[in-house]
């Protein structure tokens, strides 16, 4: 059965020349599709599979012994890593510690607040006036009672002893004799 189809397909193909080709004119040659002038298109150069150079067999060198400044500087990483690492895990903990005493330290500021309002409340000075000049502990001055100070003339020291200072190197010389009478009396 196929051989009768392939006879019959080229058949077909055979008789649809015939009838383009008996088409005047030159440039027709059988397709619908005008043919252009073009240049030959360049063929890809393919090269020749190269073999591939074997290579030549060297003999390995044994392993050698570790070196013991290697293991010494691979244990001295690993050391820092986990003095690192521990670091940071208190770093982290103080950071937590610092928060939890900074919220009950804002905690402790309402309270000492509050607790400023109530004593101020609980200690009213007119009502312990009134109380205290009520049972006569306490009474107002006399105007005989009041001193005033006169501050218009210029500050002088006063001694109260009645002593006058020592001026010079008798003075000089007290002075280091109560320096040093002070210090032996505070070491008592």
């Amino acid at each position: 059965m196929i051989k009768e189809l392939v006879p019959m397909a080229s058949m077909a193909k055979r008789s649809a020349r015939h009838v383009y080709q008996n088409v005047p004119g030159s440039s027709y040659d059988g397709s619908a599709v005008r043919r252009l002038e073009r240049e030959p298109v360049a063929q890809p150069r393919v090269r020749p599979r190269e073999r591939a150079v074997a290579r030549p067999r060297v003999k390995v060198r044994e392993a050698g012994k570790v070196a013991p400044f290697a293991v010494a500087g691979f244990a001295a990483v690993a050391v820092f890593a986990v003095l690192l690492l521990m670091s940071y895990i208190q770093l982290a903990q103080i950071s937590n510690d610092v928060v939890s005493l900074k919220s009950e330290m804002t905690t402790l500021q309402s309270d000492e607040a509050q607790l400023r309002a109530e004593y101020a409340l609980a200690y009213d000075l007119s009502d312990i006036e009134q109380k205290m000049t009520a049972d006569g502990s306490m009474s107002h001055p006399q105007d005989s009672q009041i001193c005033y100070v006169d501050l218009s003339e210029p500050d002088s020291i006063e001694f109260p002893t009645g002593e006058a200072p020592v001026k010079g190197l008798a003075g000089l010389v007290k002075s280091v004799q109560d320096l040093v009478g002070e210090i032996v009396e505070y070491f008592r």
